[in-house]
């Protein structure tokens, strides 16, 4: 939705999902690589920062971001440029960044577990978005929408939800991130 309503939304919008790419992949995955800067690097590949230059870049689950990357991600966000793995050559990127967690970054930086000025360089604007748990009062209207979309997307007609049903969902626990 940032993405969407800003002046960026004609620009590419990337994803780097922070707890599922290998520590030792993600400086190639987020700057690129020259080719034969490492064994299997058979071309040049751009990273993710430079593919979405002028666009969006999500860091879901920055709370994982490997420490060792995140100097460099910090002299990216600084100076505005990358370096892809095996060159000299500054790339200029303009993106905007936006960070999900779970994790409580501002302790993890008091902790060192977490870079502190990489920590307030993201911290910008913060927003906390409530567990589905901590806002029962929201499952009336997601299901309804979720209902109106798969019958929608399945060519289906349905009918309501019943009290019973909308009872049964808000009496659910919801563990986890939904």
């Amino acid at each position: 939705a940032l993405h969407d309503a800003g002046s960026r939304k004609h620009r590419p919008y990337m994803v780097v999902d922070c707890g599922s790419v290998l520590p030792e992949l993600l400086r190639s995955e987020l700057f690129g690589h020259e080719r034969g800067a490492f064994t299997g690097a058979d071309q040049m590949r751009k990273g993710v920062l430079e593919q979405a230059s002028g666009g969006t870049v999500v860091f879901d689950e920055v709370g994982e971001l490997d420490l060792a990357v995140q100097p460099h991600l910090l002299r990216a966000l600084e100076t505005r440029e990358i370096s892809r793995i095996g060159s000299q050559t500054k790339v200029p990127v303009n993106f905007r960044i936006v960070s999900c967690t779970h994790r409580d970054l501002r302790q993890m930086s008091e902790a060192a577990t977490f870079r502190s000025d990489l920590y307030y360089r993201l911290a910008s604007v913060t927003v906390r978005l409530p567990a589905l748990r901590e806002r029962i009062e929201d499952i009336p209207l997601l299901a309804r929408r979720f209902l109106e979309h798969f019958a929608a997307r399945h060519n289906t007609v349905v009918g309501v939800l019943t009290p019973e049903a909308i009872s049964g969902l808000s009496a659910h626990r919801w563990p986890g991130n939904v």
